[in-house]
């Protein structure tokens, strides 16, 4: 496909992708599928789309900036648990085979969407549990471990790592949603950033496909904590459901 033909598609799918990050995560749901319906490599496609959405991500670490302020202790617990399982989940990306990845992509989104269609019933769950894990002096060492293993998930593959790490992170941190979001988005952002130097000093991005989609992400990833202030909770939910089942179907019957 001609460059001048995909930028617009890449700089829309990377607006979307922008926007649904800084709200619930799953950006990659929309991006990495973009690239590959374009011909791209499975498994360069999502190394690209981690580089491209990185933009996004730290525009929303900005636009967050005023929430953030509540939640600096935290970030200093669960960065580094971040830090290395995104390395590591990038490390393990790179040394897939393109046939195996290509196998387990529709799990990996059909997985990323059953979290968040049922996120409502997970987040309820978990209010009955957490007095446990507030009272428990192994909850916070345990929370740690499995960030870290978010961390791999994350720069393996990427989308629902938000739904998992709000899952815990509500358990231990008295905090209103947008906080909350603004802490996620930070987490996610290390998670993304270190896996994406990764790709880049191992050669797998295709410049000319990530540009595009950082520019849309980058417009996507200011904009979308304020479009998230006014749009509830279901109708973004609701959205980034149907994307899912639909991307992760027609993987898996391609």
């Amino acid at each position: 496909m001609p460059f001048l033909l995909k930028a617009p598609i890449l700089v829309l799918a990377g607006v979307i992708a922008g926007v649904m990050n800084a709200l619930a995560g799953g950006g990659t749901l929309v991006c990495f599928p973009t690239l590959v319906f374009m011909g791209v490599p499975a498994v360069i496609a999502n190394a690209t789309n981690a580089v491209a959405l990185q933009v996004g991500i730290a525009a929303s670490v900005w636009s967050y900036r005023r929430e953030f302020a509540t939640q600096t202790r935290w970030a200093w617990r669960f960065g580094p648990p971040s830090l290395l399982g995104g390395l590591l989940g990038a490390v393990l990306l790179l040394h897939t085979s393109e046939r195996y990845f290509r196998a387990i992509v529709p799990y990996l989104i059909l997985f990323a969407t059953i979290l968040f269609t049922f996120q409502p019933v997970i987040s309820r769950w978990l209010q009955i549990e957490a007095h446990v894990a507030q009272k428990s002096r192994y909850g916070l060492a345990a929370a740690i471990v499995f960030q870290f293993c978010v961390g791999i998930y994350g720069g393996y593959f990427g989308a629902g790592m938000g739904i998992l790490m709000l899952a815990v992170l509500r358990l231990l941190i008295p905090a209103d949603v947008h906080e909350m979001n603004s802490l996620k988005v930070l987490l996610a952002g290390l998670m993304n950033g270190v896996a994406a130097i990764y790709f880049i000093a191992s050669g797998g991005v295709l410049w000319m496909d990530a540009l595009p989609i950082a520019a849309g992400a980058l417009l996507g990833g200011y904009y979308g904590p304020i479009l998230g202030r006014k749009v509830g909770a279901p109708t973004i939910r609701g959205f980034i459901t149907a994307i899912g089942l639909v991307m992760g179907f027609y993987f898996l019957f391609r």
